[in-house]
């Protein structure tokens, strides 16, 4: 998955007193594009040095480090020219050669996402500021601190002896399959999203609900939690419409274009491929 980048290391902890310096990955980000650099072999995120027009005086914000690098957000524009420099669609992860970078991206548009949405407190509409000891936004006004958000999800690949249900979103990427997955509702258990998220969609009862394993996924702010479960593929499938475009059995030597083994979903796909998924 994607956010395995053994031997690069990853440390997402918070040290507000850093310093950005030349070496260092600046992340500017445009609505749900990000400012990459292309040397004609690959892309990367720019080091601080590639761009300057930032200053000493650029607002930036530590995002985490990469190897010990570090990595920061910066909110003006640094107005960089040339050829070599692009915004990309978030999507652009998927084409990344160094899956380290490609990593980092998705967890940094992350915390990018939540900082947007944070600026204003949300109990009485103050501005907010960067809490000095920990990831935080806090109001001054009414004391509420506000942490990074991460929404809890439920991902099935749902089996059937040699058969594996696959579903295709209304607006999936290029028409993939993919697993039945939903977000967990207030009250529910991981286990009783499976069987509600399935019901709805598909219309199926499913049994031997059990663990697979979790993945981040920041495009969506989550945290996505496998699971395995088996099904009677005699039962009729009946789709939600607005959710999903089509659903279907398929045999492990007979699969449809899928997700990618980047995300948890494609992983879990191509391991019952395999006979490896039980």
């Amino acid at each position: 998955m994607i956010q395995d980048i053994h031997p690069h290391r990853f440390d997402n902890q918070y040290k507000p007193a850093a310093v950005m310096t030349e070496h260092d990955y600046v992340f500017h980000f445009r609505g749900n594009t990000l400012l990459l650099k292309n040397d004609g072999e690959k892309l990367d995120i720019p080091r601080k040095s590639d761009l300057p027009k930032l200053t000493i005086g650029t607002s930036s914000v530590f995002l985490f480090t990469l190897n010990q690098t570090a990595c920061f957000l910066v909110w003006e524009d640094p107005n960089v020219e040339g050829p070599l420099f692009s915004y990309q669609s978030m999507d652009v992860f998927r084409i990344i050669k160094e899956q380290e970078i490609a990593w980092i991206c998705l967890a940094g548009f992350h915390v990018y996402t939540w900082y947007s949405r944070n600026n204003f407190c949300g109990t009485c509409g103050n501005k907010t500021q960067h809490k000095l000891d920990e990831r935080a936004m806090e109001c001054l006004h009414c004391h509420a601190i506000y942490y990074p958000t991460i929404a809890p999800a439920a991902i099935v690949a749902i089996l059937s002896g040699e058969h594996i249900l696959l579903v295709r979103g209304r607006n999936s990427t290029k028409g993939r399959y993919s697993l039945v997955s939903g977000f967990v509702e207030v009250g529910e258990t991981l286990e009783e999203t499976v069987a509600r998220e399935v019901k709805e969609e598909t219309g199926l009862d499913v049994r031997s609900i059990h663990y697979y394993a979790n993945q981040p996924w920041p495009l969506s702010g989550s945290m996505m939690v496998g699971f395995i479960a088996e099904a009677d593929m005699n039962q009729p499938i009946v789709l939600d419409r607005q959710e999903l475009s089509d659903a279907a059995w398929f045999h492990r030597n007979d699969l449809p274009d899928h997700s990618l083994p980047l995300s948890i979903a494609g992983e879990m796909i191509e391991r019952f491929e395999k006979g490896e998924l039980k």
